[in-house]
């Protein structure tokens, strides 16, 4: 089973890949959280010209170049030293924009806290007992968290009651080369359970599924906040609910 160390180096071969090809992606038409043509778009952020705003796992940075533009301070975070170089050479100097190549909870650690934290996918990618501590105390009180996280993979494996890792596969774009990382996928209760046990209330969860009927992906978008008055502290394990996963959201 792979660790966090070799998802990073996992994502530094995709980027290199991606670097490799010099495939020229168009910038946002529309806004999606893992799926095109799927989901809520940006809407569920809010307004956010003005806020200080934390992208975690940002790759390529289309996403928090596309919030900068509309007058947001955004912080776009990758671990990966060539999605931060990809992200590098398409954004050079971009008015609002932050490029910062660092383990997100390293930078969250080290950070003022912000107005807005969001990720496209790469939550599931960090251990939750690392990482949502750190996210907490990395908002505001009343700041908001909003994230997507993959329920159902492409074979039709849905979420896991107990917080604990499995292998999925990161494919290399135009390639058969497959590699295994780990990612944490949860039921909707679980993570719910999670955040709230670290000062969080949700505020909504979202079902994306694919439009295509032969694909079973789906994944849920968190959205949550940092309660007012409620510490952003660890408290002791949770018991997961034995729920089965397919009554879940």
């Amino acid at each position: 089973m792979t660790t966090e160390k070799d998802t990073v180096e996992i994502w530094t071969t995709y980027g290199t890949h991606q670097l490799t090809r010099g495939l020229e992606l168009p910038e946002l038409d529309r806004w999606d959280w893992g799926i095109q043509e799927a989901g809520p778009g940006r809407t569920v952020l809010g307004e956010v010209a003005g806020l200080r705003v934390l992208d975690l796992g940002s790759g390529l940075g289309r996403h928090a170049a596309k919030l900068a533009a509309l007058g947001a301070e955004v912080t776009a975070v990758d671990a990966s030293p060539t999605q931060h170089q990809r992200a590098l050479i398409r954004y050079p100097d971009t008015s609002g924009l932050h490029l910062v190549c660092a383990d997100a909870v390293a930078h969250l650690h080290a950070a003022d806290p912000y107005d807005l934290i969001y990720s496209v996918g790469s939550v599931p990618y960090l251990d939750p007992a690392r990482l949502l501590p750190a996210l907490a105390t990395g908002l505001k009180p009343g700041g908001r968290l909003v994230f997507s996280a993959l329920h159902t993979n492409s074979h039709g494996s849905g979420p896991s009651t107990e917080a604990t890792p499995r292998p999925e596969i990161l494919r290399l774009p135009g390639t058969t080369d497959d590699h295994s990382v780990n990612m944490w996928v949860l039921t909707p209760q679980l993570w719910e359970d999670l955040l709230v046990q670290h000062g969080l209330t949700v505020e909504s969860v979202t079902a994306i599924d694919s439009p295509a009927t032969d694909n079973a992906v789906s994944y849920r978008l968190y959205a949550a906040c940092r309660t007012p008055g409620v510490p952003a502290a660890p408290a002791p394990a949770l018991q997961p609910r034995r729920t089965p996963s397919s009554g879940s959201v």
